[in-house]
């Protein structure tokens, strides 16, 4: 039995769950989050608490048990308490505003960088240097960090570049002279 497949999933009552045709919905009243199920997997809601079993012990059931738990969980938290990153800006004259839906990033290129925010996403900016993305859907607010990571990744020699909070970035030695 999978460890993390077999412990339950505690709902608070402001959420509403909602299983019907291998789908599970759950909603706080203004935001909604949606998964399917697979075939192989039960998910049952009683008593404010949302347990997930097999239908059956096939490799497939096996492999799918805690990942469909951890996936609801997350729908769980995210819900009520959300999920955020925050990305760090280092280098001179690297900036990031918000201007209306899009985030604008200077990061030492020709051109300002333009990102289109997604919808379900909230990015606030704090002191030019401090990106925040926040939102509900965990899966969503990872990858909009990593792609807003993307355009300048820290480069081992200065150290220069988009990174995480608290990332440790590996220096590497400059040229040595003779």
């Amino acid at each position: 039995m999978s460890r993390v497949g077999r412990l339950p999933i505690e709902v608070t009552n402001n959420l509403k769950v909602n299983i019907t045709d291998g789908k599970i919905e759950i909603s706080n009243g203004k935001d909604s989050l949606l998964l399917d199920i697979p075939s192989v997997i039960d998910v049952k809601f009683k008593n404010n608490t949302i347990t997930v079993s097999r239908k059956e012990e096939t490799k497939e059931a096996k492999a799918l048990h805690g990942t469909i738990r951890a996936l609801i969980n997350n729908m769980v938290i995210g819900l009520t308490k959300g999920f955020t990153k925050n990305l760090e800006l280092v280098g001179i004259g690297y900036k990031a505003e918000v201007k209306g839906n899009e985030l604008v990033l200077n990061l030492g290129y020709s051109h300002p960088v333009i990102y289109k925010i997604p919808e379900g996403i909230n990015i606030k900016v704090e002191k030019n240097t401090k990106v925040i993305v926040s939102g509900i859907d965990k899966q969503k607010v990872g990858q909009v960090a990593a792609e807003i990571r993307a355009f300048r990744k820290p480069e081992p020699y200065k150290g220069k570049g988009i990174r995480y909070e608290g990332e440790y970035i590996m220096m590497k030695a400059g040229k040595r002279s003779k």
